[in-house]
Formats: C-alpha cells, structure tokens, sequence
C-alpha cells in the first residue's frame, strides 16, 4: 500500500511540472516579450574638426598618479571639462606613459563626452618614455572653442626648437619675437625630452619666460638618444600673420614657424601609416589628403603638422614625398621626432596637421 502511494505521489509531481513548464511556455495574452538590451559601441572621434582660430584656448590638464590608467584619463578629462568652462573642446592630445592600452583614450573620450552629450573632439594618441610624475600614465593636451575671441589676430605655430635644455628658452624667445608675437602671449608649450633629469629645470625656466602659457614635459622614449630637448609652441600674434616668416632654418619641406589669421582652422586626430617603403609613405600621405579634404583643406593649406616616427629611418622618405604635396613656397611649421609607440603595434608612423579651411566641406 506505501509502496503504491508513493509511486501515486511521484506521479502527480511529475504531472505537475510539466503542467508548470507547459504554462511557462505559452505567451498570456497581451504579453510583451522581453526584448535583450545591446550595449552600444562609443562612437569614434571624428577624423578632423573645425573651428575658429581666433576663440582657440589652449589647456593642459595636471598630472596625477591616482588609480590606474583609465581613473586618470577620468581624472584628467574632468580637470578640461572644468578648465574649459563649458566651451567646446575640439582637439585631445593624449602623451601615454608604460605599457598601459592607448586605445583606452579615444574610447573614454568617446564614452565621457557622448553621456554628456558634448560634441567628439579629435583625439591623437601617442606612447612616451616617461612623465614627470611617478606613478602618473597619462598627460592631456585640449584646445577648446572658448566662447569669446581670444586671438583676435590669429595664431603662429612654432616648430619644435630644439638643442640642449640650457638652450631652448633663449631658441623659443626668438622664435616667438620672430613671429610677430611676445612671451606673454604664448598659449601652449610641449617639450619633448631625451630624460627627465633636467625637467625640473627646464620648467622653472620657461614657466617663468612664458607664465601664461599651459605646458607640457614629456619623456620621447626609454632609451635615450643622448643629451636632448625640443619645445614647440602656439602663440597668439599682435599683428597681421605671415604664413612663412622668413626665419633661419626653414627651407621649401619646412617652416620654423607659420602664421594664421582670425579664420576656421581644422585640427586632425592622428592617422597612422603602415610600412617603411617610399610607395607605403605615399599611400599614407595620399589617405591624409582624403581627410583633410572632407573639411575643405589639404596638404596645401596645412600650416602645421605633427609627425610621430616609430623609426628614425623613415624620416627623409616621409619629407621627401610631403614635399611634394605641400605648398614648398610657404611651408608648414611642424615637428617630426621619435616616438616609444603608437595605437598600432605594426604602424610606422602617425601624423596629424592643422591646416587652414579653403572652402566649404563637399564643394567643389
């Protein structure tokens, strides 16, 4: 008799759960069903942006060795956003230290500006030796559109001046004077050094020379290629640009400095290249004229450009072929120097310009 209820009751059970399971399957009449959520990509910056150059103002935010590389990208972008006062920034230039993922930058940038619902600046992204902070893994650079003119005459940008660290604050006040500007007027600094040991040094000199510029000390790589230093600078002008003052040094591939008056400028992010053939070179410069073209530049009309060698090698190929393709009767400033790394471990170099807007994007 047990045995049988027993066998009654494991029955039922049965019974019951496949009633349950039945019931589970069918929809209830009205019913939504459930719809499985996708997390969306962020979006990636723009290839090139354009704004004014007489409302550009220049930030750079403070090192800090809080956290690991994504609290101080948070950490740094916060400190622009804060500086900038709710202007528009259009432009990131991101200095990496370590082994950290450089990819983390655009995608943060992205990820931050998009949850507020602010415009994507262009972002360039390079891997240096050293910051001068311990434990600090990245140094942010921002140019933003700031919502009143600030250089009512434009802007010159100056090439990477470069020797021993006694001697580039003399080089960058000549510089500066020879562009039509003056000290005080100077926005942005970067230096780019072969050791930090002179840093401190070289800060106390130039913050005192160039006290309301924003600056920048990075590192170039871990190993070091002797005693060395270049700074570069963007200084506000007092008078009408020149686009290519005549200056010692420059020749037809390039400027040691070049001018812009109060008009729309586009800004870049960087665009790497891959390969060390002249065909590979060229292939890279031509795809950059592609994105210049899309914001109603060229490679005629760039007045500065930034390119980051992972190989000393491929320096005179990749100015010879630009030759080609920029204006040689006003060449652009620009500073070409040796990188630790790129985004791409298989890149050769990256590049990235400043180049003034000649006609609307998609005329003809």
């Amino acid at each position: 008799m047990a045995v049988r209820l027993l066998a009654l009751l494991v029955l039922c059970c049965l019974i019951s759960a496949s009633v349950v399971s039945a019931a589970s399957k069918r929809k209830k009449k009205g019913e939504v069903e459930e719809i499985t959520q996708t997390l969306e990509l962020p979006k990636d910056p723009p290839s090139a942006i354009v704004a004014d150059a007489s409302r550009l103002a220049f930030y750079t935010a403070p090192l800090s060795s809080k956290g690991l590389l994504s609290q101080q990208i948070r950490d740094a972008i916060k400190a622009l956003l804060t500086a900038s006062r709710g202007s528009q920034i259009v432009k990131i230039r991101a200095f990496v230290a370590g082994s950290a993922d450089l990819r983390r930058v655009p995608s943060l940038v992205s990820e931050i500006f998009t949850d507020k619902r602010f415009a994507l600046p262009a972002v360039t992204v390079v891997q240096v030796g050293a910051l001068p902070l311990v434990g600090a893994q990245v140094q942010l650079e921002a140019i933003a559109l700031d919502k009143k003119t600030v250089n009512p005459k434009g802007l010159a940008f100056i090439s990477g001046q470069a020797g021993v660290a006694t001697d580039v604050g003399s080089r960058l006040t000549k510089a500066v004077v020879d562009a039509g500007s003056k000290p005080e007027s100077v926005r942005r600094l970067t230096c780019f050094l072969d050791s930090l040991d002179n840093e401190a040094a070289l800060r106390q000199e130039l913050s005192a020379a160039f006290a309301r510029a924003s600056t920048s000390y990075v590192q170039l790589r871990r190993d070091s290629a002797g005693p060395f230093t270049e700074c570069e600078a963007v200084a506000a002008l007092d008078g009408q640009p020149s686009r290519s003052p005549q200056v010692s040094g420059s020749n037809e591939r390039y400027s040691q400095i070049s001018s812009v008056g109060p008009v729309p400028i586009a800004f870049t992010g960087i665009q790497m290249a891959f390969g060390r053939e002249e065909k590979d070179v060229r292939l890279a410069l031509d795809r950059f004229e592609k994105t210049l073209e899309s914001v109603g530049a060229s490679w005629k009309s760039v007045v500065f450009g930034h390119t980051y060698l992972l190989l000393g090698s491929i320096r005179d190929k990749f100015r010879e072929v630009r030759s080609t393709l920029i204006n040689t009767k006003e060449p652009p400033a620009s500073t070409t120097l040796v990188f630790e790394g790129l985004q791409s471990l298989d890149a050769s170099f990256g590049i990235e310009a400043v180049a003034v807007v000649e006609k609307s994007a998609g005329s003809k």
